[in-house]
């Protein structure tokens, strides 16, 4: 990146000011635990009905970015934490993220295919409300699953794209009802109880090395960037300059239902960004106050629309699957799909664009 763009807390900026060490990590670690605490009492307050609320919709999503943040800086600073907690307490995290997410997954999933069902019908009924969330940029930005609202009027789409929105609705629905009840079980286990308790020991104790209050936290930030910016080099980014990749379409029709073998290496750099993000957050101080770069922001939005738009995809393909559905609805799936598909492919552009307006002043 070019120099004028460097966060103060890189250690190529030239900044004048006390190197962040071990202690800045804890208190970093400090508040992330004390969030997920204070997320966690929320969650027990608003409650934890079958459809769940608004409330505690907003507990889990606080839960989620403060599990991310602990686990990313586990990954990020290991070296200056007790090595057997960090490998005991990471997968856990991952763990509670991991499962509090699928929940709203299954829902913005289902509002991204509907409105894409409607946009491809011509239609204007779908409300405008579940299309603005369907196209938000990642998993963490809608609102709470709306159980029980009115299904979207169909009566502006042809039979097959009503039916193939109607088969779409129950499948995902269900699969977030599964979901939900997976995520209530999680919380109410012992498992989940552990992870909790072993956080709330985090708020007041961090298990920092005995080197860690004098080791310089930017050189661990800085590898973050430097993993990331070896998995994009790595990337097709002259595929995805163009405006149609057609090789994203070879696996298309085969009956495989294992993710799509081009979008794994983009799941990787996402997971990577977030990473390097999270690293930039700790070393700033406390409260993760880092110096947001609009770029990097926009690399990471284009990055969750590829990950929204490949996972609708696939949902589309695995409902074109259902034993005996009509031709037509067969058909309005497959249209679906490949609008998926071409949603990849322009958030690949887009992270493309974003990526190389970053690195053109670094030469």
């Amino acid at each position: 990146m070019a120099q004028q763009h460097l966060d103060p807390t890189d250690p190529r900026s030239g900044h004048d000011g006390p190197a962040p060490t071990g202690d800045v990590l804890a208190g970093y670690l400090r508040v992330q635990a004390t969030e997920f605490l204070r997320a966690l009492r929320l969650h027990r307050e608003t409650g934890s009905g079958p459809n769940g609320s608004e409330g505690s919709a907003e507990a889990a999503r606080a839960l989620r970015r403060s599990a991310r943040r602990i686990s990313a800086s586990l990954h990020s600073f290991q070296s200056l934490l007790d090595a057997d907690w960090c490998e005991t307490m990471r997968p856990e995290l991952a763990w509670v993220s991991g499962t509090l997410a699928m929940e709203h997954a299954c829902t913005a999933r289902l509002e991204r295919l509907l409105a894409a069902l409607h946009r491809l019908s011509g239609s204007t009924a779908f409300p405008a409300q579940a299309g603005a969330r369907a196209s938000g940029g990642g998993h963490g930005a809608a609102a709470h699953p709306r159980a029980g609202a009115a299904a979207p009027e169909r009566g502006n789409l042809t039979v097959g794209a009503a039916k193939a929105g109607a088969l779409l609705d129950r499948q995902l629905t269900l699969a977030r009802t599964r979901a939900h009840s997976t995520a209530l079980q999680a919380l109410g286990s012992s498992r989940f109880h552990a992870v909790a308790d072993k956080v709330a020991v985090l708020a007041s104790e961090v298990p920092l090395t005995s080197t860690a209050g004098t080791t310089d936290l930017r050189p661990l930030a800085r590898a973050a960037l430097d993993r990331l910016a070896d998995a994009v080099t790595a990337l097709p980014l002259v595929t995805a300059g163009n405006p149609y990749n057609a090789t994203a379409l070879v696996h298309g029709l085969s009956p495989d239902t294992v993710p799509h073998p081009q979008d794994a290496p983009w799941h990787q750099v996402r997971l990577l960004l977030r990473l390097h993000r999270y690293a930039r957050e700790a070393v700033s101080g406390p409260k993760g106050n880092a110096v947001v770069d609009l770029r990097l922001l926009s690399a990471g939005q284009a990055l969750n629309r590829h990950r929204d738009a490949s996972e609708a995809a696939a949902a589309a393909a695995q409902a074109a699957r259902t034993p005996r559905i009509a031709p037509a609805t067969a058909y309005a799936l497959g249209v679906l799909h490949a609008d998926q598909r071409h949603e990849v492919e322009a958030a690949r552009f887009a992270f493309q664009q974003a990526w190389q307006k970053e690195t053109v002043g670094a030469s």
